[in-house]
Parts: structure tokens; C-alpha cells; sequence
């Protein structure tokens, strides 16, 4: 649960340096966090099939 309020307190962060940041930042940044999500979903479906 804390990771949770962690993680939406740094996507406030982040939701409000989007508005400031160059669209290319904001792309690369959009990017990143999408293959970390991808990576933990991958790992966690592998972990449930074990």
C-alpha cells in the first residue's frame, strides 16, 4: 500500500513537470516508464506460471 501512495505521489511530480518539460522529454520519459511497465507485467505473469 505505501508503494502505492509512493507512486502516486511521484506521478503528481511528474504530471505537473510534464507541463513544463519539451515535448521530446516528455516522449523519452513516456517510453521509459512504459517499458518498465511491460517488464514488470512480463515478470510478474512469469512469476505466476511457476
Amino acid at each position: 500500500m505505501l508503494f502505492v501512495v509512493a507512486a502516486l505521489m511521484l506521478l503528481g511530480v511528474a504530471m505537473g513537470s510534464v507541463a513544463h518539460a519539451p515535448l521530446p522529454v516528455t516522449l523519452v520519459a513516456a517510453a521509459v516508464i512504459g517499458v518498465w511497465l511491460a517488464v514488470f507485467a512480463l515478470r510478474e505473469r512469469h512469476a505466476r506460471h511457476r
